[in-house]
């Protein structure tokens, strides 16, 4: 059993106690069923704290035990606990530029119910967080599931955040949400504490937990969509950065002469291999109005035009993410977002420019791949979020 990573601190206002608690119920997530033995060596606690805080989990319905199957010496083999499934539940919401997206897990991961509505979010934030509290209310119908029942709540936005205050900050893809506190505006919707993150955080956990070849410590999670941005875990854990926005890999200035950008630098790399760039550059070669998804169709159908623009834009990702790389020195980089269905042009030229960019023993260290989970990673990691922030029923 892989140790799993832990927070070393308690959070603002955490009890110590609650803390512990906390990092139980986080290594069994991640790391699944374990001896009480096991648990301690997992989390550094003491076997007395092991054994007090296991008990009182189990007494709330929140662990439960099976019996071991490896004997050790000539004794019992000890019991192994795990999560109880039917604990809770955990909200998982995750908004995109063009659509709000809702899931109802338990604790052990399972997703019980998914909905999804096509909306243009940037426009209201009013009707966008209202849609995703009725979505909230439709998911848990459809899962059974009473409100009461749910433990915690996880939402994502696609911008970056100032996590002291919990506000969106300004040049963002979703301008009407400017100095808003999404997770309270939501959670007095929902009557539920809601937990905030930025979507391509949400999706490097997401991929980084369902891989299921092995667990990798250190990974880049792309978000290549109306906005370019990344998630980054760094020895397991979630690098956020002092003000929460790190990752903000679209805002790398590319050519001095370029177009403005949002945040009002010149030639960005969003300005030009963002959806709506790539959209904007084939359109002249086609009567009919494009979208992304006609670029995707396109690609699939080895048109010229399409597959070397995607192409020359994954060799233009590659080249920024290249450099990330000599710095951080992952050992994957995941391409998420709207433009990740492609496929083999965009991840060849990214692969590429980190082949001819990045030092030899960096490059040779990465693999590169679409992301596992499509569009659902950021919403799949809003529910880890939201297990992350549990509340004891």
């Amino acid at each position: 059993m892989q140790s799993p990573p832990l927070e070393d601190a308690p959070r603002p206002s955490e009890t110590l106690r609650a803390f512990n608690r906390r990092r139980l119920l986080t290594a069994l997530r991640q790391g699944g069923a374990a001896s009480r033995a096991q648990l301690a060596q997992l989390t550094g606690l003491s076997a007395v704290t092991v054994s007090a805080l296991t008990t009182e989990l189990m007494r709330e319905g929140l662990l439960a035990a099976t019996p071991g199957t490896t004997r050790r010496g000539a004794g019992r083999p000890p019991a192994l606990l795990s999560l109880a499934a039917p604990a809770g539940v955990t909200v998982g919401v995750a908004f995109g530029h063009n659509q709000v997206q809702v899931a109802i897990g338990d604790l052990s991961g399972r997703v019980l119910a998914h909905q999804r509505v096509l909306l243009d979010v940037a426009s209201s934030a009013t009707r966008a967080l209202d849609t995703a509290a009725g979505l909230v209310g439709t998911a848990l119908t459809e899962a059974g599931t009473p409100r009461s029942a749910v433990v915690g709540v996880g939402m994502g936005v696609p911008a970056p955040l100032d996590r002291q205050v919990g506000t969106i900050g300004s040049n963002n893809i979703l301008p009407g949400w400017v100095a808003l506190r999404p997770a309270v505006e939501l959670g007095s919707r929902i009557g539920l504490p809601v937990a905030l993150d930025n979507d391509a955080n949400l999706g490097a956990l997401a991929e980084r937990a369902h891989q299921t070849d092995r667990r990798v410590d250190d990974l880049i999670y792309l978000k290549i969509s109306t906005g370019i941005g990344s998630g980054l875990i760094l020895g397991g854990q979630l690098h956020r950065g002092s003000t929460g926005s790190s990752g903000e890999i679209g805002h790398i200035q590319i050519r001095s002469d370029g177009v403005v950008c949002r945040c009002g630098s010149r030639g960005c790399l969003e300005t030009l291999v963002s959806t709506t760039s790539i959209v904007a550059l084939l359109q002249p070669a086609h009567e009919q109005g494009l979208t992304i998804g006609d670029v995707v169709t396109l690609v699939a159908a080895d048109d010229p035009g399409a597959t070397r623009v995607v192409a020359e834009a994954g060799r233009m990702i590659g080249r920024v993410v290249a450099d990330l790389c000599n710095h951080l020195n992952p050992a994957a980089v995941v391409v998420g977002g709207e433009l990740s269905e492609a496929g083999t042009p965009l991840i060849a030229g990214i692969r590429g420019a980190i082949d001819q960019f990045a030092q030899p023993v960096v490059a040779r260290a990465v693999t590169v791949r679409a992301a596992a989970l499509g569009d659902r990673a950021e919403v799949l990691g809003a529910l880890l979020l939201a297990a992350d922030s549990a509340r004891p029923l």
